[in-house]
């Protein structure tokens, strides 16, 4: 298998992409008696991309003669690519609205995931943040209204500013993060502006004073956090204090409230096709929702799968 890890510099982003080499885009496969070839090519969300790659590898190894072009560009670029045609799967990870779908956007849930609110371990504020954490009309005023600028506006403590952090990119990052705080939208959001989750990531790893938001798959590295992080608990219930179930710090547990519908940042996932999926796309995606499809979600990690009978509702739908 011929693979390489390049990065395309277009005018406005950086898309990191990771290209299985073949050639055209939406093959149909063989027959159902002969072995499956041609090339899915998908893009978009980079909270899906890493979880895409390890799909296509295990299908890959099912399938020999199936190639893969895959890119993360956010969700909005995976969304204008599966109207347009020019891949044959869009990952978007946030709900597909009705204007896309009248375009002919045909959604399929495939995993649940969440956006993390997050900061540096070196916070001057840090006792406060994890011994009161940050209600969603704090984080309003924050990163919507603009009326909180200081992290002893936000929690007490020392007296300096909060160096805000959003994404540039058209991404379900930013969508779901507005919508956790409101009605509201990716353009709502202050802060300055970065390309795609790793660079939120970084710029919060490096900077003491930081606060940004990323999805789970960037905050763990493994069942720990990312080197310097800390998630900002959210005091869901206005009781100004950190409760056990909202102090996060392990991927174990953000599974457990993401996957028990208590944490207000989860989402859901979206592989997206211009009509109802057919030939190798549609392969693919039963594949993702099949139970080996499962398996490498698990052992992928940074994902949640869907109930079986979630499973079962997607399967009506193709």
């Amino acid at each position: 298998m011929n693979k390489s890890i390049y990065w395309i510099l277009p005018a406005t982003a950086a898309i990191l992409a990771l290209t299985v080499m073949g050639c055209g885009k939406n093959n149909a496969p063989a027959n159902p008696t002969a072995e499956l070839s041609g090339t899915i090519s998908a893009s978009g969300a980079f909270a899906i991309y890493p979880l895409a790659i390890k799909w296509s590898e295990e299908f890959q190894r099912l399938h020999p003669k199936v190639k893969f072009e895959i890119s993360a560009g956010g969700a909005g670029k995976g969304m204008t690519d599966a109207l347009s045609g020019t891949v044959s799967i869009g990952m978007v990870s946030r709900d597909v609205d009705s204007a896309e779908k009248e375009k002919g956007a045909f959604p399929i849930f495939i995993a649940k995931d969440a956006v993390f609110p997050t900061a540096n371990t070196r916070n001057p504020a840090l006792k406060e943040l994890l011994g009161k954490g940050i209600s969603r009309a704090t984080f309003t005023d924050i990163f919507i209204n603009g009326k909180i600028t200081t992290w002893k506006q936000a929690v007490g403590g020392v007296d300096e500013p909060i160096h805000l952090f959003t994404r540039s990119d058209a991404c379900g990052a930013a969508s779901a993060w507005a919508a956790t705080l409101g009605k509201f939208k990716q353009d709502d959001l202050k802060g300055i502006g970065v390309n795609g989750d790793p660079s939120v990531l970084s710029e919060v790893s490096k900077d003491p004073l930081a606060l940004g938001y990323n999805n789970l798959g960037f905050v763990f590295t493994s069942e720990k956090l990312a080197d310097n992080v800390v998630i900002v608990p959210i005091d869901a219930n206005n009781n100004g204090k950190v409760d056990p179930e909202e102090l996060i710090n392990s991927r174990t547990k953000a599974y457990q409230e993401v996957a028990s519908g208590r944490y207000p940042g989860a989402r859901k996932e979206y592989f997206v096709t211009k009509g109802k999926p057919t030939g190798l796309a549609k392969e693919f995606i039963d594949f993702a929702l099949s139970a080996a499809g499962t398996k490498v979600l698990n052992d992928a990690g940074g994902y949640v799968p869907l109930t079986d009978a979630e499973k079962s509702e997607q399967a009506k739908t193709l």
